[in-house]
């Protein structure tokens, strides 16, 4: 155990990997402000920690990785407070977004409202067969909070992010792999395991390659493709500037593999 709070628990691997884990199983995983809270410190502590190489964030238990908000806990919010809590959990799953290593969820149940918003900000997803996904939102007469209406349509394309989002309609994960909301959909009893089999591939390589790669694609995405393209060759460049380029480069000439060491 790496970090332990009521609602959030972090483990650090020997091998460079992280795994985050929402951790109110009782309340299937729903988000209050002390959860949020608490991820928003691990999310900081996984930041800077150079051991750690990559992020696997998950729910605890079979059932749930994130039912969404805890709607005991936003029921009697003011106006004004559902604003400071949306704009505090926007601000932690941007943090996620923005995290220079990469972070994959591994979804094992509902993936909800803002469990939903969570998994997205991931930068890809592994669902459970048991996986269900949906933005009920609108049955409890608000919208979504935490940036569900701005990613939602930037995964799955406006038509059908519209749709989810109107009608609130609980899809199952063949259906999330189908509209490219999930990468792959694999069996509850190997979901982990799959998922570290692919996160140990990706600590594996360059670690400073990745997070850049992770950082031309975000940039890029939000940007016309011409300032994209100028985006991409200022990051090419800048790979020329480490260790790391020079080691990867030269075992490939010399038919070994490289030993990189993130710098």
């Amino acid at each position: 155990m790496y970090m332990d709070y009521p609602g959030v628990l972090l483990y650090k691997d020997y091998d460079g990997i992280a795994t985050v884990t929402i951790n109110r199983p009782k309340f299937l995983n729903a988000l209050d402000m002390a959860t949020v809270e608490e991820l928003s410190e691990a999310i900081d502590v996984v930041s800077t920690d150079h051991e750690i190489k990559a992020v696997i964030i998950t729910g605890s238990g079979d059932t749930s990785f994130v039912v969404g908000g805890d709607i005991n806990y936003l029921k009697s919010m003011t106006a004004m407070e559902s604003r400071e809590f949306g704009l505090f959990g926007q601000a932690v799953l941007r943090k996620i977004e923005c995290l220079p290593k990469p972070v994959i969820a591994a979804i094992n149940g509902f993936c909800l409202g803002g469990g939903c918003e969570l998994a997205m900000a991931c930068d890809f997803r592994i669902a459970s067969v048991k996986a269900r996904f949906g933005h009920p939102e609108v049955n409890l007469g608000v919208t979504p909070g935490f940036g569900g209406t701005q990613r939602l349509p930037r995964l799955v394309g406006m038509g059908m992010a519209k749709q989810l989002l109107f009608t609130g309609d609980i899809i199952d994960a063949y259906q999330a792999l189908r509209i490219g909301l999930v990468n792959e959909v694999v069996s509850a009893g190997e979901l982990l395991s799959y998922v570290r089999g692919i996160t140990r591939r990706i600590v594996n390589k360059g670690p400073i390659a990745v997070g850049l790669t992770k950082r031309a694609v975000n940039e890029g995405m939000q940007s016309d493709i011409n300032t994209a393209m100028t985006i991409e060759a200022d990051i090419f460049a800048l790979c020329f500037s480490t260790n790391d380029q020079k080691e990867g480069m030269t075992a490939f000439c010399e038919k070994r593999t490289p030993q990189f060491t993130g710098n």
